[in-house]
């Protein structure tokens, strides 16, 4: 195990369509004590595995049906409270803040980078003040 042990009753939502990354990803959350939901690659499965309830989304944002990220997050933060955090090597493709997102966070990811914004979007969840760790550029 990994640094500090959280709850393992937190549900991240990982949206990736790149197989090797979103699989790196979700063992790193495990290894971190966190209960990964699935692997959405594209919008339709999000919504799928959306009925889960995550706590968190990391949602990249080309996929396997486009750039759909933005929009696949706007759902999940309107329609299910999710704490939205993107991943992506291209920053400069989000266009300003995206109602409800927390911010941003560039590829590649390492659980020393990761670890701090999946704390960082809970507290936020749940209504907390805190500072945005270092590595997030947050909205």
């Amino acid at each position: 195990m990994l640094a500090s042990s959280p709850q393992p009753t937190v549900k991240i939502l990982i949206v990736e369509d790149e197989i090797l990354v979103a699989a790196d990803l979700e063992a790193t959350l495990e290894d971190l004590g966190f209960t990964p939901i699935g692997i959405a690659p594209d919008a339709k499965t999000a919504a799928e595995l959306a009925i889960h309830q995550p706590d968190v989304a990391l949602v990249d944002l080309n996929l396997r049906d486009g750039p759909t990220g933005p929009s696949i997050a706007q759902r999940l933060v309107d329609d299910h409270g999710v704490a939205v955090i993107f991943v992506t090597a291209n920053p400069r493709q989000l266009n300003g803040k995206l109602n409800g997102a927390l911010g941003v966070i560039t590829k590649p990811l390492s659980a020393m980078s990761i670890e701090p914004v999946i704390h960082y979007a809970i507290q936020r969840r749940r209504g907390e003040s805190t500072q945005p760790p270092r590595l997030l550029m947050s909205f």
